[in-house]
């Protein structure tokens, strides 16, 4: 079992690192989204329809994938070593994010309104007004929080219960993608369903985001980074997206900006393109320490 867990989580990598993500029509994120949508309304109880959402809908997602792997393991354990191994490709994602903010990064220095337009790939604020460092600090922020949320707890929950079993760990890391994919759809304060699906991210992300802070520090080759971002990591809003950013910030030494919200590593001027490739460089690194961690921990 440990075997097979370690070979899924190098097969899921090398599908991403391939071919980035799967197509858009075969995703079962995507199926799980048009699965969310009918619930983005009005409701005459949203508190019990907002709970009953983040109950069961992930758990709805994780016994679907456990119970294909485990029919899958009673047939052959490489028929289920393979199928765990399209669950982490589809649960995770490096190659697309890394690809998209070079793009961005590239395109501040030739042209700006279309590395705007590009920006929204990584980020959802407004970027009509942003000048070309708030466009770059936008892009490493993004990419920082999303090695949380698109690789490192995915494959954090698939790890965790590897050693139990296959079906187990796949499942897992099903549930978390969609746990994430809930509170991206849901989880603001306007949705009439936002509160649980955002509370239930926010405790699910705790331990990764912070894994994810420490994995940038040692790819950056700076171990004190992740100390000295304690304070800044605390400055925006969520308790958990500052981690990985303030960490990524100070160790490129650059600050990085949402305007109105919050200021990390004040005091520094905004990124470089120099500043930026580095950060996408560090990022994909600590993405490599990650897989590299998760195959380890599923080999014992």
């Amino acid at each position: 079992m440990p075997l097979t867990a370690t070979v899924a989580v190098v097969l899921g990598a090398g599908l991403d690192s391939l071919l980035a993500e799967p197509p858009t029509r075969l995703h079962p994120v995507v199926w799980f989204g048009r699965l969310v949508e009918p619930f983005d309304a009005e409701w005459a109880n949203p508190r019990a329809v907002s709970l009953a959402v983040a109950i069961g809908l992930p758990f709805l997602a994780a016994f679907v994938v456990w119970s294909v792997v485990d029919a899958a393991a009673a047939l052959h354990p490489f028929v289920a070593t393979v199928l765990a191994g399209l669950v982490l490709f589809a649960t995770t994602s490096l190659r697309m994010l890394l690809d998209a903010a070079r793009d961005v990064v590239a395109l501040t220095e030739t042209d700006l309104d279309v590395a705007r337009h590009e920006l929204r790939a990584l980020a959802g604020r407004d970027a009509s007004a942003l000048s070309t460092g708030e466009v770059r600090s936008a892009a490493v922020e993004s990419l920082a929080e999303n090695l949380a949320d698109g690789l490192v707890a995915p494959l954090f929950g698939f790890a965790l219960l590897a050693p139990l079993s296959l079906s187990l760990a796949a499942g897992a890391a099903a549930w978390v993608k969609a746990v994430n994919t809930l509170d991206s759809m849901l989880g603001y304060r306007s949705k009439p369903v936002g509160w649980a699906p955002a509370r239930l991210d926010d405790a699910v992300m705790w331990l990764p985001a912070r894994l994810s802070a420490l994995l940038v520090a040692l790819a950056a080759g700076a171990p004190t980074a992740l100390v000295r971002a304690r304070e800044d990591a605390r400055v925006p809003t969520s308790p958990n997206s500052g981690w990985p950013m303030a960490t990524l910030a100070v160790a490129l030494d650059v600050r990085l900006e949402k305007a109105g919200h919050y200021r990390l590593n004040a005091g520094n001027p905004l990124p470089t393109v120099a500043d930026a490739e580095r950060g996408v460089r560090v990022v994909a690194g600590a993405g490599v320490l990650a897989i590299a961690l998760a195959g380890v921990v599923a080999w014992f």
